[in-house]
């Protein structure tokens, strides 16, 4: 069962808006909870993060606004990327049986929050049980919104929906992740699971549907006035998460006592077609937008592995407001540009 929220204002409000925002206020919200709660986090207390996967896309995001919140903030590499700036780091390569065990053993602190970022097969999530129950204050899972069975999608999607994808699949094998979290809450459950969307910003790659996801000559292509060929013509709803605002949200998670032992989908601001999403894009560089249509039908028989792409993926943020969390913020026009922008002075 869910702990309950009671918020003694508007929950429309801004006001309980962050974990610091949480912190800085009377107690916002009421939790009932199975075990007793960790001392409180002040609102300028720093933190000890670890990160396992600390070089990559939303790893990198999350250290870096950590490193400049004050954090200390160690993180699990593999050495082969570079690492943010002021980060500690500890070589290991989770894949290797007792590699991450073998360079925990160096770390004698305890953890104030770890997040998992690179957990992809339930056997990760029984790691990060097993070896952070007793060595952390509170755990983040980054799990993911393909969980879900497209074909049976609810608009928004609510989270406890009971239609989950159990193939081979990628989100398959996210949802056994969660399981494994849910499964064994009872001995440690001081841990929130994040579900995000299609996450965009400087580190990756524009495009959010087939067959220009992650399109590395997207921006060539619309200069050119190439036609972009998207499936529907582009129909689907998206609602993107800037990662800035996906890594403020993760660093929220241990200054309220409402997160824990819950999943939160995690989605921006703005509810667009995804053809609005390349036209702001084009839009941008100043120039028109091609579109061609690709029939559903067709390319699901063709690729269907990418199904879980081709559905609406629309959330709702309350949970996330009631509590006391870093509410998404960036809109969707802002953090394109900040994302395109990052692209364009990389490649000049």
């Amino acid at each position: 069962m869910r702990p309950s929220a009671i918020l003694p204002w508007d929950s429309k409000s801004d006001l309980c808006s962050s974990g610091a925002d949480f912190q800085a206020k009377s107690a916002c919200c009421v939790c009932v909870a199975e075990q007793p709660q960790p001392k409180k986090l002040s609102n300028n207390e720093k933190l000890s993060v670890l990160l396992i996967g600390g070089s990559g896309f939303v790893s990198g995001a999350i250290a870096r606004l950590a490193v400049a919140a004050g954090h200390q903030v160690t993180v699990v590499t593999r050495g082969i990327k570079p690492l943010p700036e002021g980060v500690k780091a500890l070589k290991a390569d989770r894949n290797v049986p007792g590699s991450l065990e073998m360079a925990l053993a160096t770390a004698v602190e305890q953890f104030d929050l770890v997040v998992d970022c690179i957990g992809y097969q339930a056997q990760d999530a029984r790691q990060d049980l097993t070896l952070f129950a007793k060595r952390c204050r509170h755990l983040v899972f980054i799990s993911s919104d393909f969980v879900f069975d497209p074909d049976k999608r609810q608009f928004p999607q609510n989270d406890d929906n009971s239609f989950y994808l159990d193939d081979d699949s990628y989100g398959a094998n996210k949802r056994r992740c969660e399981l494994e979290f849910l499964q064994t809450s009872r001995d440690f459950s001081h841990w929130s699971i994040l579900r995000p969307c299609h996450i965009y910003g400087p580190g990756s790659q524009l495009g959010c549907l087939p067959e220009h996801g992650r399109d590395q000559k997207l921006i060539e292509r619309i200069r050119e006035g190439a036609p972009l060929r998207l499936v529907g013509a582009g129909k689907y709803l998206q609602q993107p998460i800037f990662v800035d605002d996906l890594a403020r949200l993760v660093l929220s998670c241990p200054f309220s006592p409402c997160s824990r032992r819950q999943i939160y989908h995690c989605a921006g601001p703005d509810i667009v077609e995804s053809a609005t999403y390349y036209q702001i894009i084009a839009e941008l560089l100043d120039c028109p937008l091609q579109l061609e249509e690709i029939p559903v039908l067709r390319y699901r028989r063709e690729h269907p592995e990418h199904k879980s792409f081709l559905c609406h993926r629309v959330y709702d943020l309350q949970k996330i407001r009631l509590d006391c969390l870093a509410v998404p913020r960036i809109t969707l026009r802002a953090g394109l540009k900040i994302h395109l922008d990052s692209i364009l002075t990389k490649n000049s």
